[in-house]
């Protein structure tokens, strides 16, 4: 049987899948940190689901990161008040911006 490490080491040797992992690195950060908080509050899905006023299958789609449903600022808002915390939305200059104020794509 392989393991997850090696699986993971062969997919990312892949040019095409390592340039996926990174553009999706600040989502998967973003999950991480959604499911510790819930996981440190003691927190169930269906516990967030009683203290926001939605369902326990809506949470599970909110901490999946599936792409499908994303929640609005509103949602993670009640989220983050459920586990204690808080939301901060910043904007971080990044590369992209540098590489077109230079002339590059």
């Amino acid at each position: 049987m392989i393991s997850h490490r090696t699986l993971k080491a062969r997919a990312l040797a892949r040019v095409d899948v390592k340039a996926e992992y990174e553009r999706l690195k600040p989502e998967f950060a973003f999950l991480d940190q959604v499911l510790s908080a819930r996981k440190a509050a003691g927190l169930t899905q269906a516990d967030i689901a009683r203290r926001i006023g939605t369902t326990q299958s809506a949470i599970a789609r909110l901490e999946s990161g599936s792409g499908k449903h994303l929640p609005s600022l509103s949602t993670l808002h009640k989220y983050a008040n459920a586990v204690g915390c808080r939301v901060e939305i910043k904007l971080v200059k990044g590369r992209d911006l540098t590489m077109r104020r230079n002339g590059r794509a």
